[in-house]
């Protein structure tokens, strides 16, 4: 039985429609222009390779690409989609590579469901040395939106259409900077319940984690075109390199922008 927090495992079933509902299935080829400016033409390593929303694309831009994954469902998924992959069930957090890669990626605010700071670092630490001596890691993360907390808990719409009705509720513990959250998927014949935990990190920490783990920021983006990264914003791309390296990649790809 999996835990009922393992994202993966609970995902894995409505994952596909609940990313194009939320408009991440049409964006995947911007993301996978963002990120081959990065690979350019060589390797990448997808942390929470997920059933290759972004891997698949990326792959096609003449890009080899791997990935792992913690979950065996969501595996499933790709190799359903694509055979030209090589992904396999490790954890994010604690993964050691022979290959060495142009690019390491994570997306989609995968980060974050490592609900611990010390795993957080680890796994900076580990898509550290799985770079070659330019390489460049990129994190899609949410920025934390901690508003309409009433008494630790808010429940918000996400997305209603004539079939579908999607709720989030959310508990948080700001101790551990942690959210407890349960997906309610209302349907005209279904009701699903899908819970995950994700530790929210602001984009200073994260960028002290990443000092942990040998890096330095780069560049940080608003979005996957390339818009300025301004308070208003909902996310950010980051885009780290190795301490003390001025990569031709990073400055390349912001110039060729």
């Amino acid at each position: 039985m999996a835990h009922e927090f393992e994202f993966g495992e609970n995902w894995a079933s409505i994952y596909e429609q609940f990313t194009s509902v939320r408009g991440r299935v049409a964006e995947a080829a911007e993301t996978a222009a963002f990120l081959e400016r990065y690979a350019r033409g060589g390797s990448a390593f997808e942390l929470g390779i997920g059933d290759g929303r972004v891997a698949v694309p990326l792959s096609e831009r003449d890009v080899r690409v791997e990935g792992i994954d913690n979950s065996e469902s969501m595996l499933k998924l790709l190799a359903k989609r694509t055979d030209q992959i090589k992904a396999w069930k490790e954890d994010i957090a604690d993964f050691r590579s022979e290959q060495r890669y142009d690019l390491v990626y994570c997306v989609y605010s995968t980060f974050t469901l490592l609900f611990t700071r010390d795993a957080q670092v680890a796994c900076l630490r580990c898509a550290a040395e799985a770079l070659d001596s330019e390489g460049i890691l990129v994190l899609e993360l949410g920025v934390p939106a901690l508003d309409g907390f009433i008494r630790g808990q808010r429940t918000s719409t996400l997305f209603v259409d004539h079939d579908n009705t999607i709720l989030n509720s959310d508990v948080h513990d700001p101790l551990n900077q942690t959210l407890v959250s349960t997906l309610l998927w209302f349907s005209a014949t279904s009701m699903t319940r899908t819970p995950h935990r994700t530790r929210y990190v602001y984009h200073q920490e994260l960028d002290s984690m990443a000092e942990c783990a040998g890096l330095e920021l780069a560049e940080r983006w608003g979005s996957w075109t390339r818009s300025a990264f301004t308070d208003s914003c909902k996310r950010h791309i980051s885009v780290y390199r190795r301490k003390g390296l001025r990569s031709r990649r990073t400055f390349e790809g912001a110039e060729d922008g």
